[in-house]
This record gives C-alpha cells, sequence and structure tokens, in this order.
C-alpha cells in the first residue's frame, strides 16, 4: 500500500522541467500512470459489474474496450495536461531566475550591483583583496558634457574592469562612479598588479563621450581579508586607502600597507567597527 501511494505521488525535481524533453519525459510518465490505474480499477470494478449481470457484454470485449480508451482518454489527456503545467513550470522558472539575476544587476554597467556586492563581501575569506575604484574628477564629465556622456564613460570603465578581473573575482558597481572588485586566488603581489593593470588600461583607453573624445583615470584603494575579521573593517580600510590615492594626486593604486600605521590599526581593531569612510 505504501509503494502504491509513494509510485502514484511521482515526485519531481524543479529540475525535471528545465527543458522540453525533460517536460515530455514527465509528461510520458504521467501519462503511463494515468493508463495503469485506469486499468487496475476497470479489473477489479468491471468483473464485479459482470458477474452481477449490470454488463451484458462478454467481460474479455468490456475489458479490452476498457483497456484502449484508457490509453486513448487517461494516458493522453493526463499527458497533455502534464506537458502543459510543465511548459507554465519552465517559464515560470525562468522568470524567476531572469527576475533574479537583474536584481542583482546594475542596469548601467551591467556589472553586479551592490546587492550582489554586499553578498560576495560578506562570503569573502582570506587570500582575497577587495579594491575600490573611483573615477577621477568624474562630476567634472557630468557638467561639461551632460549625464547621457557620463553614463557612456561608466559604460566603457565596467567594461575595462570585467576584461580585465574575468573569472579571477566579481566587479560590481556601488553606485555612481564607484566600483568594487573582489579578487581572489593568486598571491597579493598578482593581485595588486590586476589591479594596476585594470588603471593602466583605463588611463591609456581613449574613450568617446558626447562625441568627443575622453582621457579618463581612476583611482584605487585596496585591502586584504585576514581570517575572523568583519568585512566592514576591510571595506572601511580600502575606502581609507582610497582616500589616499586621492589625496596624492589620483591615477593611483594605494594598498592598505601605505597607510599610517595608526589608521590600519584602528581599521582593524573592534572600536574601528563604526567608523565611516564618505564616498569622493
Amino acid at each position: 500500500m505504501a509503494f502504491g501511494r509513494i509510485w502514484m505521488a511521482l515526485k519531481v525535481e524543479p529540475r525535471a522541467f528545465d527543458s522540453p524533453a525533460a517536460i515530455w519525459r514527465v509528461a510520458l510518465k504521467v501519462g503511463f500512470r494515468a493508463v495503469i490505474l485506469g486499468c487496475l480499477s476497470a479489473l477489479v470494478i468491471l468483473p464485479a459489474l459482470y458477474w452481477v449481470g449490470l454488463l451484458q457484454s462478454p467481460l474479455v470485449e468490456v475489458v479490452t474496450l476498457t483497456v484502449v480508451l484508457s490509453w486513448l482518454f487517461a494516458g493522453v489527456m493526463s499527458g497533455a495536461c502534464a506537458l502543459s503545467m510543465g511548459e507554465m513550470i519552465r517559464d515560470l522558472a525562468q522568470s524567476r531566475a531572469e527576475f533574479e539575476r537583474l536584481s542583482r544587476t546594475d542596469t548601467l554597467s551591467g556589472l553586479a550591483n551592490r546587492r550582489a556586492f554586499n553578498e560576495a563581501l560578506a562570503e569573502a575569506y582570506e587570500d582575497a583583496s577587495l579594491a575600490i575604484l573611483d573615477v577621477d574628477r568624474f562630476k567634472a564629465i557630468n557638467d561639461r558634457f551632460g549625464h547621457q556622456a557620463g553614463d557612456e564613460v561608466i559604460r566603457d570603465v565596467a567594461g575595462i574592469l570585467r576584461g580585465v578581473v574575468g573569472d579571477r573575482g566579481l566587479v560590481a558597481r556601488l553606485g555612481g562612479e564607484e566600483f568594487g572588485l573582489i579578487l581572489t586566488g593568486g598571491g597579493l603581489a598578482q593581485r595588486l598588479a590586476l589591479v594596476e593593470r585594470a588603471r593602466n588600461m583605463v588611463s591609456a583607453q581613449n574613450l568617446r563621450a558626447a562625441g568627443v573624445g575622453l582621457t579618463v583615470t581612476v583611482s584605487a584603494g585596496v585591502a586584504e581579508f585576514y581570517p575572523g575579521q568583519r568585512s566592514e573593517l576591510v571595506y572601511a580600510r580600502a575606502d581609507r586607502a582610497l582616500y589616499q590615492a586621492k589625496d596624492e594626486g589620483r591615477n593611483r593604486v594605494v594598498h592598505e600597507q601605505s597607510l599610517p600605521l595608526s589608521e590600519r590599526d584602528l581599521a582593524r581593531s573592534p572600536q574601528g567597527d563604526d567608523l565611516v569612510f564618505g564616498g569622493m
């Protein structure tokens, strides 16, 4: 009895609807179960009806006709319904996946947005670096050429960062002209070289904005992840390093090791949890 309930339940995982072929397999299983159930029901009920005289035709003919009708109606109709429902479930799953993707994507740059960045930041571990990059004098671009030109610069810089980082980490737009990189793998020197390469490529690229060629630069602050340390403190040190890069003339990368010792210690201590560094 328990086996029968399990067999009829046909537990289906969501991934069973991830392709047309998978949906057809589910539909065939549903149709087959409907036929088996119809045939078994007929084999139980029809003999009783025959012996009490409610059936006039020979029992064999009635059973044969019932089996045929079970295939034609129960099987086909159940399979068709399962096929239709499978298509609906697949469409809903795809819509949900697309909605989830869009909710984690910055619409202007196509990069990960602040939400996706914060999730990745909270899950980062040691042997990884956080780099915060800011487009230098971005307000002057907006003021002189308009916000559409500024948007073009953001998209161009985003494309350069995406190409440089590749599968070495996450590239996100944090808002405005600020970007965040979470770099993993390799050593510290390799990760710093990656940030320097991104900076060099941005400054070497002749970007087009409002039909005018522009030379754009970025400044970056880099900090390291340490075991057991809160991600907010790593962000605070990277942000402070970015401030120092701006103070030193822009278009440069500053690692947290270049910060004054007092600032590094403050950012790493529990008392620094509420330390806030504003944007550019």
